[in-house]
């Protein structure tokens, strides 16, 4: 308790496979994004944040952050903005350092530990007044970000956040990164690495002598990255150092409020060391689903109204009054 042990995911025909549950929704899923309205507030240390707003006059709110190197115009984020839209929910969906389509002004990127990021847009949301009641869900980097803030900030968290969900989480970082290094899976890797080397050359460029992408062809792997540029640029010793900090599992023991996290067996881009099955069962707070396909941010649905189970499931979760 609270292990949710069948869960009710039934994939379509012919999607019981990780990889095109994967594929399938980035390639071919459409969602209308234009009814976002943004925001740009500024961090402590001089740079930017870009909150995309869907403000309804509704008193909850859910805050919604992404996975690595996505954005708040994600298939997965602009589904879950309309289905909590339908329900009675503002939506604030934020995007990390160098994500909004512009480059921030520091060194610094965004990380699975960017907690302080987080922070400050909890509390911009929070900041008029209007919301009595604040959900966080957070995509894959963008779970691992959740749990870990919930974990982590459990003794300071305002009492306005009520739940939240995490789905596709990395709980722990240092499998996940093994895992995605494995040859299988190299098609997403080598993805992940083009599109963060695309950003190390244009901070280069802004900043000359701060940061360089030299040698950046010998980066093969997550560890490789993590070593040569998230741990040195963001004050971690190596990526160990990095992975060992920054992965949510070891938080999950904290956390108090309401939580549903949501990691398909079939994921590809986890290992087993991303489904805490031991700290939600002793838990209180943390309910882990682990449905047998889904992929990773898949949970592909066909129905009339274009909306995926996952954000079915968050609804379920959030209007829940026993949150199972």
């Amino acid at each position: 308790m609270p292990i949710i042990q069948n869960s009710r995911y039934r994939p379509p025909r012919f999607f019981s496979n990780g990889h095109l549950q994967t594929i399938y929704p980035s390639v071919m899923r459409r969602l209308e994004h234009g009814f976002y309205d943004r925001e740009r507030i500024e961090t402590i240390d001089d740079d930017f944040l870009d909150i995309d707003w869907v403000r309804r006059g509704n008193n909850r709110v859910a805050v919604l952050s992404h996975g690595l190197e996505g954005n708040s115009h994600r298939p997965y984020m602009v589904g879950m903005a309309k289905m909590l839209n339908r329900h009675g929910w503002d939506v604030a969906a934020w995007n990390y350092r160098s994500c909004s389509g512009e480059m921030n002004r520091q060194v610094r990127f965004y990380h699975n530990g960017s907690i302080d990021d987080l922070d400050r847009v909890v509390e911009q949301v929070l900041s008029s007044g209007a919301y009595q009641s604040l959900a966080l869900i957070g995509f894959s980097l963008g779970g691992n970000l959740t749990l870990l803030y919930l974990g982590s900030q459990a003794h300071r968290l305002d009492s306005r956040i009520r739940k939240a969900i995490a789905f596709s989480a990395p709980c722990n970082l240092r499998s996940s990164a093994n895992e995605l290094a494995r040859p299988v899976n190299r098609l997403y890797l080598k993805q992940f690495l083009d599109s963060l080397h695309a950003k190390i050359r244009i901070k280069q460029a802004m900043l000359p002598g701060l940061i360089n992408d030299d040698d950046f062809q010998r980066v093969k792997n997550f560890k490789d990255f993590d070593d040569r540029y998230t741990a040195p640029i963001h004050g971690f010793k190596d990526a160990e150092d990095y992975w060992s900090k920054c992965s949510s599992g070891q938080f999950l023991p904290m956390i108090t409020i309401p939580t549903l996290i949501v990691n398909a067996m079939d994921d590809p881009f986890l290992a087993d060391g991303c489904y805490p099955v031991q700290e939600a069962s002793r838990s209180t707070s943390v309910h882990l689903e682990t449905p047998a396909s889904g992929g990773h941010l898949g949970f592909v649905q066909f129905n009339e109204e274009h909306c995926y189970w996952s954000e079915e499931r968050a609804m379920e979760f959030l209007e829940s009054s026993d949150t199972a």
